[in-house]
């Protein structure tokens, strides 16, 4: 069965699918709204809503008319696996609709897709969202050539009870670990009118469009090592969950104390 329903939903509600299903359990510091997917009673979908680290900067480099006001940016996405394929877009057309019924002001819905983590961004293409080309980013890589987010590391080294130290390639390069660098993909909807969008499109610098999507041949790795940094060509890399399902990388961790 599909998504019947979308509506609020509280933090701790949203956690108890995003730690079992979504490859980071860190929710992002601004997190605004929690919304929850329903099939019959059951949560089966998780859509947050806030802005990333830096979030007047992210809005003003894309369009610099706009403040943080104008947007949201997507925190976390997360459906259960058991869901039909299409789940994923469905959910999210059912919450770009709640946006436009109860966030009026709204008029961008932007989001990145982790290369790095194997995701070009097929849900957003599905989706009919724009894309505007990509940024470099890093994670990390075991020696097992498993995947791990940053913020997963962060979500542990942040903590009051971190004995760990920073995340830092000093520290995780004495543990085997390598930093591994990939793409970002950035994607956005509109949810203003079309007028108003296409006098955005007129003062952004980058090229928006519907089409030309980055696949799977797109996304790019390079590593850093005690050897330095080199392509990485023809490697299968494992996918990890997150951190709590991860206790080799909990071992590794407690090292650090």
């Amino acid at each position: 069965m599909p998504i019947g329903r979308v509506e609020y939903i509280n933090r701790s509600y949203a956690l108890s699918l995003i730690v079992k299903y979504h490859y980071s359990t860190v929710m992002p510091r601004l997190t605004k709204f929690y919304i929850g997917g329903f099939e019959g009673k059951k949560l089966v979908g998780v859509f947050t809503l806030g802005w990333g680290t830096r979030p007047h900067h992210t809005i003003a480099k894309l369009f610099p008319s706009l403040s943080t006001a104008d947007y949201f940016e997507v925190g976390k996405l997360c459906v259960a696996d058991e869901m039909p394929k299409n789940s994923e877009s469905q959910f999210i057309a059912q919450v770009i609709a709640l946006i436009k019924r109860d966030m009026p002001k709204i008029k961008i819905l932007f989001s990145w897709a982790d290369g790095i983590m194997g995701k070009p961004g097929y849900v957003y293409q599905a989706s009919n969202f724009f894309y505007g080309g990509y940024i470099w980013t890093s994670a990390f890589l075991t020696h097992e050539n498993i995947r791990v987010h940053v913020r997963s590391l962060q979500g542990i080294t942040s903590t009051k009870e971190n004995k760990y130290g920073d995340v830092s390639f000093a520290n995780i390069s004495r543990l085997g670990y390598r930093i591994l660098f990939g793409k970002q993909f950035r994607y956005l909807f509109p949810t203003c009118n079309k007028r108003e969008w296409k006098k955005l499109l007129r003062e952004s610098d980058f090229k928006w469009q519907r089409g030309n999507y980055p696949k799977d041949k797109d996304i790019e790795f390079y590593i850093k090592d005690k050897d330095g940094k080199r392509k990485l060509d023809n490697i299968k890399m494992s996918k990890t969950k997150h951190t709590k399902q991860n206790p080799m990388l909990k071992n590794q961790l407690s090292l650090w104390k």
